[in-house]
């Protein structure tokens, strides 16, 4: 069996040649296995029931090392990642399925009926979803305008700016220094993806840097694929996670966004980003959306901060921040909720962080009752949808922090077979149960909340390794 080895240039030269088509099938392929590990049995290899149980160590020097195996019944994967962190010493092993309290949810053995039953929940709450779209619609054509009482005028933004000054302006510096400070530095993940066939050979090896932050944009974009408006995204962090989540965004979409704003703690860094991206070789994805970024020492920050938010029609957080990016008011005003939008968390990865004020999630999962619906305003859906239900509720920040229960929680592969939540109703109830659910994720408040699993890395790693093959990229070592 022959072993590929994808080095983190290799990996990334083999991204960067992806086309549209291959990116789609590849997103593709991830949903198919993430609605097994929502929706399957473990005859189904990729199923929740069937993954390996995960765990992480924190060294004396402060990096957490997590070990993610996984399994798709026929082939078998560990990734191994470390981060600088800062964390206690120790070992964190799960030696047992998430524990229930209250009631909240049955056992792991009967979980995907929960999660069924968590999306089909969202039918009696989201009947009247009142986004206003030929509002919304007539106030985007209007460039500057938010719909939400804040504006802007775009025309006074240079494209590709930091702090308003240009890209390419001396007073941005072009080298980095040996230890960057805060913000200034890719806190990705760094480590390895080791990938073995059904006879347990291992038949791939690939640098994690560049996969973490590949397979995590194309699980976010899946349900950015569904909305309905995508004119301006809002983006926090300039790392490797930021970009590829920019680069897949344009590549699925480009033509309709108009708008993307990027905001990072470090004025160098969002520099090195724009200067990235408008590099001449990414015009042919770049298009024409204006971009331009925004440190958290720009003198108006604060201001212009709020109008970002409320602009957005897509927010992506990628950093790994222990501090909400933003004050909970920008969306949980009345002004806040205007209009709905796509909140795709991904950085944060402890129960100490937060890049989502929890005070949002619990805005969200708090249904209001009908006579109390605000004309004009999003209806709450009552849930949060995350990658991993198990995952979640020990890991991701904001679930913690907002004391979300089980079940305000739904997977998102769960949402990719919306019809999957309606198998036991009637069939005209199952009709307008469908609409109702699709209305929400193409208009209403999505807040999606990732935290990673084993299984994205196998199923996208796989299929990369196929990739390179084909196009003799990587490194074979024969009858390894």
């Amino acid at each position: 069996m022959p072993l590929t080895i994808l080095s983190g240039s290799q990996l990334r030269a083999l991204l960067l040649s992806l086309n549209r088509d291959e990116i789609v099938n590849l997103q593709r392929n991830l949903a198919d296995a993430l609605r097994d590990y929502s929706t399957g049995t473990q005859e189904q290899g990729c199923s929740a029931t069937y993954q390996p149980q995960r765990t992480a160590i924190t060294r004396q020097n402060g990096c957490t090392t997590l070990f993610m195996p996984a399994t798709t019944g026929q082939t078998l994967g560990i990734k191994m990642v470390s981060l600088q962190d800062g964390g206690t010493a120790g070992c964190a092993v799960e030696r047992s399925a998430l524990e229930f309290s209250d009631g909240d949810a049955p056992s792991r053995r009967s979980r995907n009926s929960s999660v069924r039953n968590s999306v089909a929940s969202l039918s009696s709450d989201m009947s009247d979803l009142s986004v206003e779209s030929s509002v919304e619609d007539s106030n985007s054509t209007t460039t500057g305008t938010s719909g939400t009482g804040d504006s802007t005028d775009d025309s006074t933004l240079l494209s590709g700016c930091v702090n308003q000054l240009p890209v390419n302006s001396p007073s941005i510096s072009k080298t980095m220094g040996a230890w960057p400070g805060v913000g200034t530095r890719d806190t990705s993940p760094r480590g390895s993806v080791t990938l073995l066939d059904s006879q347990s050979l291992p038949f791939g090896l690939i640098n994690a840097h560049e996969l973490t932050a590949f397979r995590t944009a194309l699980a976010s974009l899946m349900i950015f694929n569904k909305r309905k408006k995508v004119r301006t995204l809002l983006v926090f962090g300039a790392g490797t996670q930021a970009y590829w989540h920019i680069r897949l965004a344009m590549i699925l979409r480009g033509d309709e966004i108009r708008r993307v704003y990027i905001v990072n703690r470090s004025f160098d860094r969002a520099a090195e980003l724009l200067r990235d991206i408008y590099q001449p070789e990414n015009a042919s994805w770049r298009g024409e959306a204006k971009f331009s970024a925004m440190s958290t020492d720009f003198g108006e920050y604060g201001r212009i901060l709020k109008e970002h938010v409320r602009k957005a029609d897509v927010i992506f957080c990628c950093t790994p921040s222990a501090e909400p990016l933003f004050p909970a008011e920008y969306l949980t005003s009345r002004e806040g909720r205007q209009k709905g939008r796509l909140i795709s968390a991904v950085g944060s990865y402890k129960a100490h962080m937060a890049e989502v004020h929890p005070d949002i999630l619990r805005d969200e999962v708090n249904v209001t009752p009908p006579h109390r619906h605000f004309h004009k305003h999003t209806r709450r859906s009552g849930v949060v949808v995350v990658d991993s239900l198990d995952a979640a509720m020990k890991e991701a920040g904001e679930i913690i922090q907002a004391g979300i229960k089980p079940k305000q929680v739904v997977e998102l592969g769960e949402l990719m077979m919306v019809r999957h939540a309606t198998h036991n109703l009637s069939e005209e109830e199952a009709a307008e149960e469908e609409k109702s659910l699709r209305e929400w994720v193409e208009r209403g408040n999505v807040i999606y909340k990732s935290v990673g699993l084993g299984l994205m890395d196998l199923v996208t790693g796989g299929d990369l390794v196929r990739l390179a093959r084909e196009r003799k990229l990587g490194t074979t070592v024969e009858d390894f």
